[in-house]
């Protein structure tokens, strides 16, 4: 599939927006407030995997959502609200269809599977979930400390769009959870296929927004 960096640190404002634009003109949006005394920030999977060059996983446009991010994720820590990290970690055992599909597993003891650090220093970090399956909800203890928190709502953020980011925001609203899902808050392998994504959970699953809107929303 083809790579192609879509997102910069100097374009992803105005790629945002165009995209929030033409997204407007095709769906329906939800536009709820988020409550950020309602809701925990969700960060999957920022792992060397995807953003270092030397990894066959790596994302070309990685780099760029990291200054909104953390943006956002001090925003909550100004604010003493939850910040969850999951980080995906595969045996042999609990790979299941992740081995076939991919041919490959990310390990423990391989050294792209650590967070990097410009998001694993993070402060007032609630807790940081293994999992083994694009859904963060699936065999983890997310959903019970997400309970324990009283959470409501619930911004993701992280990596990829269209497989971890997308499966767990499907899931969460499943499990009752008012999705935030900010387009420069997720990266894949090019525009069409963040678009795509963007599109469905629109439909029927999630907020889109942007990282401005959701900050914009909780200073004011």
């Amino acid at each position: 599939m083809e790579k192609t960096q879509y997102f910069t640190v100097a374009n992803i404002n105005a790629t945002t927006d165009r995209m929030f634009k033409d997204l407007k003109q095709n769906v329906a949006l939800h536009s709820d407030k988020l409550d950020i005394d309602k809701s925990a920030l969700l960060i999957l999977d920022m792992q060397r995997f995807f953003f270092d060059e030397t990894s066959h996983a790596f994302m070309p446009s990685a780099s760029a959502i990291l200054k909104p991010i953390l943006k956002l994720s001090d925003l909550y820590i100004q604010n003493d609200r939850p910040i969850i990290m999951t980080r995906h970690i595969n045996t042999s055992e609990n790979a299941k269809m992740m081995d076939y599909w991919w041919r490959d597993i990310l390990t423990e003891e391989s050294p792209f599977s650590e967070l990097i650090p410009e998001i694993a220093n993070t402060r007032n970090l609630t807790k940081i979930i293994r999992k083994a399956q694009y859904d963060a909800f699936h065999e983890t203890e997310l959903n019970e400390t997400l309970i324990k928190l009283n959470i409501e709502q619930l911004v993701i953020v992280g990596v990829i769009t269209h497989l971890c980011c997308e499966t767990t925001a499907r899931s969460a609203f499943v499990h009752g959870y008012n999705v935030f899902f900010p387009i420069d808050g997720t990266v894949t392998y090019n525009a069409n296929i963040h678009k795509a994504t963007l599109t469905t959970l629109a439909h029927g699953f999630a907020n889109i927004t942007t990282t401005e809107k959701l900050y914009d929303q909780i200073v004011r």
